[in-house]
């Protein structure tokens, strides 16, 4: 019953991340927030620019808060269209050092 669980929430990212999604996934990120985050990427097949920058948005505001954000597992296609964007996994992690 350790009281980290309660702290931690994990949003799961879909396989399409195109501009229809900027929006739910905002509000799929603020209803975590004040909570250490993990998002998992595994299971993305397409990513736009709009989600990228909301998951940069919300590392921002993860870090102001003093939380932790964490994305974890990305797949291929969200190394690559991050890298396209001259970003990397490490871009969306916030530490609490």
């Amino acid at each position: 019953m350790g009281m980290k669980s309660d702290m931690a929430a994990t949003v799961s990212l879909p396989p399409v991340l195109d501009i229809t999604a900027a929006a739910p996934l905002a509000a799929d990120l603020m209803a975590a927030r004040g909570k250490d985050v993990s998002v998992d990427g595994s299971k993305v097949e397409k990513i736009g620019a709009q989600c990228i920058q909301v998951l940069l948005s919300a590392v921002a505001t993860w870090v102001n808060d003093g939380m932790e954000f964490e994305l974890a597992r990305p797949s291929p296609v969200l190394v690559e269209r991050l890298g396209i964007a001259g970003l990397e996994p490490a871009n969306f992690s916030a530490r609490n050092a």
